[in-house]
């Protein structure tokens, strides 16, 4: 009996380096036909802000490519994994090597190997790209592709409530008492939520209570009188500590980030559920990759003139992308609160482990 749990050094990097270069093919492959669709319909929205030309398009890919690399990767992952065993079994690779003495897992561990490394990249790659170029795109998104944020952190379109009364910005920046709002609309309302004055101003500054608006011009609803009015104090229970609990992106933040913003909402007395099912997904949503392997590898069992080859490549693809669909699945449950948020994020992968590894089994060992 066999101990090893992995073959040869050499088979080991040869099932590696077929594997890993198929798994880079694959993802080319997507990312360079999604990047192109969505190029596509959304290059008039582009297009349509005066200034923008083909410098913005650029910007735009190098913005969205990160997010396709990071949603597309699992499933580069699964057909991938389904192209190598099937090819390996129609060359009869997997007959000579069964024949040598392997079994099954041990086929599949440098394919495990490599896919356990590619989730460890993913994560990395997650929390240092994806975060801030996700970020950086709903920030550019929000202002119908104006001139782009410098700083990741910038918020546009914000909406907050005083009292009765609304405030709204094109953009907030900075931090604590930092913060600057651009663009600034106030409404002033009666208990009944009617609009009495329509203040704007072009930016306000945090004065320790309230917001001060810098140059207003007021318009009262009843009169239709507009005219220009001296600096107003806003908002005095509006702090930056409150904004600064408004509005957590969990896609935009790394985890450290996103587990500090959910300690302060805690804090707070906010609900936090979605974000806590987020935080665990960070983890197990790169995990996912090493998975496939382990679903796909149906394909490389049984004799390959048995004319089953096909059917097998299906039944793995079918279980590959039934992970995806159930995952989402309990991720929306658990945002509803229908799951706790760690069963949401990790259920979904130990049931369809138990499931690779049963399948696995029974048609093989």
């Amino acid at each position: 009996m066999r101990l090893d749990f992995f073959p040869s050094r050499s088979l080991t990097t040869y099932l590696a380096r077929t594997f890993i270069v198929r798994i880079l093919a694959v993802l080319v492959m997507l990312v360079l036909v999604l990047q192109m669709l969505d190029l596509l319909s959304e290059s008039g929205k582009i297009l349509e802000y005066p200034g923008n030309g083909e410098a913005q398009l650029w910007t735009y890919v190098t913005l969205r490519i990160p997010q396709l690399i990071a949603r597309f990767l699992p499933y580069s992952v699964l057909l991938a994994t389904i192209i190598t065993l099937a090819t390996l079994n129609q060359n009869s690779e997997v007959i000579a090597m069964k024949a040598a003495g392997m079994s099954a897992h041990q086929i599949l561990a440098p394919l495990v190997l490599t896919a356990m490394i590619v989730s460890v990249l993913s994560f990395a790659f997650n929390e240092r790209v994806v975060t801030r170029s996700t970020s950086t795109l709903d920030a550019w998104e929000k202002q119908d592709y104006g001139p782009v944020p410098k700083d990741s952190g910038v918020r546009a379109n914000v909406y907050f409530r005083d009292g009765d009364n609304i405030l709204t910005a094109a953009r907030l920046t900075g931090q604590d008492s930092e913060m600057r709002m651009d663009e600034v609309t106030w409404y002033r309302r009666n208990a009944q939520g009617i609009i009495l004055q329509q203040v704007r101003a072009p930016y306000a500054t945090y004065s320790t209570p309230g917001w001060r608006l810098a140059d207003p011009v007021s318009f009262d609803v009843q009169t239709a009188e507009q005219k220009s009015i001296e600096p107003l104090v806003i908002a005095p229970e509006l702090t930056p500590k409150r904004i600064s609990l408004t509005g957590v992106d969990a896609d935009g933040e790394s985890i450290v980030t996103l587990f500090k913003s959910i300690r302060r909402l805690d804090a707070a007395g906010r609900h936090t559920t979605e974000l806590r099912g987020a935080w665990w997904h960070k983890i197990s949503g790169p995990l996912s990759a090493a998975l496939m392997p382990l679903l796909g590898a149906v394909a490389a069992f049984g004799l390959a003139r048995s004319g089953q080859l096909f059917v097998r490549a299906v039944i793995g693809m079918a279980l590959g992308f039934a992970y995806f669909v159930v995952d989402n699945a309990a991720m929306a449950m658990g945002n509803f609160g229908g799951y706790p948020p760690l069963l949401a994020a990790w259920a979904p992968f130990m049931l369809f482990l138990l499931v690779g590894e049963t399948v696995l089994i029974r048609t093989e060992e």
